[in-house]
């Protein structure tokens, strides 16, 4: 049996003691190593035959972490936010959802006057100054140490800027679960925002992501981001080819290397919501607007985040004593 904590006493109580822990933790901002480097994914399309055994694979190892929605959804007032409600399509893999967080674009080209077909998987493109970690106002998106960005469920009210400001739109919502519904089920963000985490759980003790274990064909390949650069200039110098997020708005965790241009592949796939595309895309954070926001957002986004850990530790603790 669960029980519900009065926001009011929550708030009253608690905000001075999250404010404290605040101001003794990292706010949300660009880490890297010990030794100063990122990981980063190589991803060769050449290789990817469209088997979707990565796309299996990382719904089986992510499945604990996937929304479990509360129904019917308290209605938003002013009704502003729309319903995002994927649990009864969790089987979709053709897209981006809050259950499928790896899928694979398909786009037919022209490699020396032969029709072929290539295989692009799409997931989070771990940006290596990631704006969704930057704009978060409630500091649940962040960027580990090793370079992944990743969302913290537990504390996300699913406010979408993550979204907004992600150049590729890749964060997914679910509505009806999530920190919202014992705060402001019916003002906040209606939900929470999904992505792909790169199997930090797995990273941290010593394995490869779920994706980069499952695929049969040597598709992907994780390092060092200078490692993954030095091979994706290699391997495209020796194909005449064209590489795809190490420049990319400022640079991203997840490498594409192609036969083709990115250009003629963009115009190939099917894009759209939950399809994100190939264009360039110039360095969200030099923008002028976007850095002085991140500087405002910053001190705001660490209280907050205190707070809601605070919150979501005194609800556990008070089950526990009614179980």
């Amino acid at each position: 049996m669960q029980t519900k904590i009065s926001r009011r006493s929550f708030l009253k109580g608690g905000v001075a003691a999250a404010c404290s822990v605040a101001a003794t933790s990292v706010p949300a901002v660009a880490k890297t190593t010990e030794k100063g480097q990122q990981l980063a994914t190589l991803i060769d399309v050449r290789k990817c035959v469209g088997c979707e055994a990565c796309v299996e694979a990382c719904q089986e190892s992510n499945v604990a972490k996937f929304p479990q929605p509360q129904k019917p959804f308290p209605k938003m007032i002013p009704n502003r936010v729309p319903v995002e409600d994927w649990s009864d399509k969790k089987d979709v893999t053709h897209r981006l959802t809050p259950y499928n967080w790896l899928f694979i674009q398909h786009a037919t080209v022209d490699i020396n006057g032969e029709e072929t077909e290539l295989n692009i998987p799409r997931r989070c493109m771990h940006c290596s100054n990631p704006p969704c970690v930057k704009l978060c106002p409630w500091g649940a998106a962040k960027q580990m140490s090793n370079g992944t960005a990743r969302i913290d469920s537990d504390i996300c009210l699913g406010g979408s800027k993550c979204r907004q400001v992600c150049p590729w739109k890749i964060p997914q919502r679910q509505t009806g679960t999530g920190l919202y519904l014992d705060l402001l089920p019916s003002m906040a963000g209606n939900g929470v925002m999904y992505k792909c985490d790169r199997c930090y759980n797995r990273v941290a003790a010593g394995h490869a992501p779920a994706c980069i274990d499952a695929c049969p064909e040597g598709v992907q390949t994780i390092g060092p981001r200078n490692e993954i650069i030095a091979k994706a200039n290699a391997i495209a110098n020796e194909i005449n080819g064209y590489i795809y997020g190490e420049q990319e708005n400022g640079g991203t965790n997840t490498i594409y290397v192609s036969p083709v241009p990115f250009e003629e592949l963009d115009n190939a796939i099917e894009t759209g919501q939950g399809r994100p595309h190939l264009k360039a895309v110039s360095d969200q954070m030099a923008d002028g607007n976007n850095l002085a926001a991140a500087m405002l957002i910053a001190p705001l986004a660490g209280v907050a985040a205190a707070v809601g850990k605070l919150y979501k530790n005194v609800k556990k603790t008070e089950g526990k004593e009614i179980n």
